[in-house]
This record gives C-alpha cells, structure tokens and sequence, in this order.
C-alpha cells in the first residue's frame, strides 16, 4: 500500500537547488521505479544515486536512466561501507556543486516521494525537517509489531538518554538546508545506520538549528532484501548510551562547523575517500 497521490503542487524556487540522495546496494529492483516518483512528485529536484558497487546492476541501472535524464546523478562507490558513509559522500558532494537543499530518502519505496512536498514546505520556516511516524498524522505500513517496538523503543531511549524532544529521532526521511549540514561537523561523523541518523538530529539540536518534524507514512518495502541488521541495532544502543553519559558529565565537545568558504569535499571525482566516482 503506497499514497501515490502527489500532494498539492508549490513553488519550491525560493529554497533553491534541490538534490535527492538516494543510496543503493542491491536494489535493482526499485531504482528505477523510485527515481521515477521522485520526479513526478518534484520535477525541479535533482537526484543523486549513490551505489555501493551494488552486484546485481543497479548503478549499471542507474547509469542508463540519467544518461536520458540531466537532473539524475550517479555516484559509483568502491564497495559497501554503510549507509551513513553514503550519505556523507552524498552531503559533500552536494554541497560542492552548489545545492541548498540535501534529502535522504531510502531507496525501497518507504519513503513516499509523494510525501517529499510535506517536507519542503516545512523546511521553509526550519533548519532540518525529519519525516516522523510517531508523530501524530504519521504511521506505518505493513510493519509486525517487533519492527514498531523496535522503533518506537529506540526513538524513546535515544530521547531519554540524550534530552532531544523530538519523537522520531531514528528516521531517515530527511531535508537539510545546506548550511545546516555544514554546521554540524560532518566531518566528525563516523556511525552508520539507526546511530547515524541520531547522530545528526541530534547535532542540529545541539548546534541550536530549528528542527521540525512532519507526519509521514512509512510503507515497508514490497521488492528486494532489508539492510537492517541486529549490528547496526547494537551499534546504536551502544553509541547512544556513550553519547548521553558524556553529555550528562559534560564532557561531549559541541558539532565543529565547517569552513563555509571552503568545498567540503574537493575533486570528488579523483578522489576515493571522498566517496567515488560521479557521472
């Protein structure tokens, strides 16, 4: 079950260039529907595939559709380092060629692009919008009980541990303004998966960025494998734990902004710890 109803059409000029990072590893299955609603539901984003070296094709995939396409990008990674570090190479390339807005959206459909709408306009009074499910008007689809508890469980111990109001702190339907993210010293950023999404909302809280949240419906993917795994869920626990003891002892040192007159990640395309290739 999916809400393919585009919400009401707006006028996103004013936030400026837009760019969609979609990771993928193994997801021949859904790049290309998935890329295709997100330029129904916002035709003036641009998107960033950012491929794992996926063994089943994807970036291969990816590749055909943005050679018919100038607003879809195709970043082709060594390996599978993990979500977080996909991301970041996502950030930093974004930031270099000039984009104002950056969006996590999995790959697999759960989140809805026809959603994408909801967060931009929030993103205009805000600093970082998160896509919430507990929210009220947000939900799950197609979730068992263990997967709800799970979430909602790690949203609550995240919260209790760290003093971050914010419902949803492990999702990862995200919008950022450019300079929130070169606020939050990504840099200094190392965790993947569920740790990595707490991680960077909780840096925008303590380096003082508004954060918003907006109901969403999650649907559980239909086609191919989940990620997720019992190490990145421990990672998480243990991280968390760590960062909130250090807090209440002070002793966690504040986000490190960058340098805003300087690219975040220079020739990004020669350079494989900068994330990978670009075409």
């Amino acid at each position: 079950m999916t809400d393919k109803h585009v919400e009401e059409p707006h006028d996103f000029a004013e936030l400026g260039k837009i760019l969609v990072i979609i990771p993928t590893y193994n997801e021949a299955e859904n790049v290309t529907r998935i890329t295709a609603r997100v330029r129904a539901a916002v035709p003036e984003a641009h998107i960033l595939v950012a491929d794992d070296n996926s063994p089943d094709g994807t970036g291969e995939i990816a590749d055909g559709l943005a050679a018919d396409d100038d607003h879809l990008h195709v970043m082709h990674r060594k390996g599978k380092e993990g979500l977080g570090a996909a991301y970041l190479a996502g950030f930093r390339w974004g930031l270099d060629n000039g984009y104002d807005v950056l969006v996590e959206m999995d790959a697999d459909g759960s989140h809805q692009p026809e959603q994408l709408p909801r967060l931009l306009t929030a993103l205009r009074g805000a600093d970082l919008v998160l896509g919430s499910r507990w929210v009220p008007g947000g939900s799950v689809v197609n979730w068992p009980k263990h997967r709800e508890f799970l979430s909602r469980g790690g949203s609550l111990y995240s919260r209790l541990m760290l003093g971050a109001q914010l419902r949803d702190i492990t999702g990862g339907y995200r919008a950022f303004r450019k300079g929130t993210l070169l606020g939050l010293g990504m840099d200094e950023v190392a965790s993947q998966g569920y740790c990595f999404q707490v991680d960077l909302a909780w840096r925008a809280v303590r380096a003082g960025f508004r954060v918003v949240e907006v109901p969403i419906t999650f649907v559980e993917r239909e086609l191919g494998a989940s990620k997720m795994s019992r190490g990145i869920v421990v990672e998480a626990l243990m991280r968390v734990t760590a960062w909130g003891v250090q807090n209440r002892l002070g002793r966690l040192p504040a986000p490190r902004p960058a340098d805003r007159n300087t690219p975040v990640a220079p020739d990004v395309e020669s350079k494989a710890g900068a994330g990978g290739t670009v075409r």
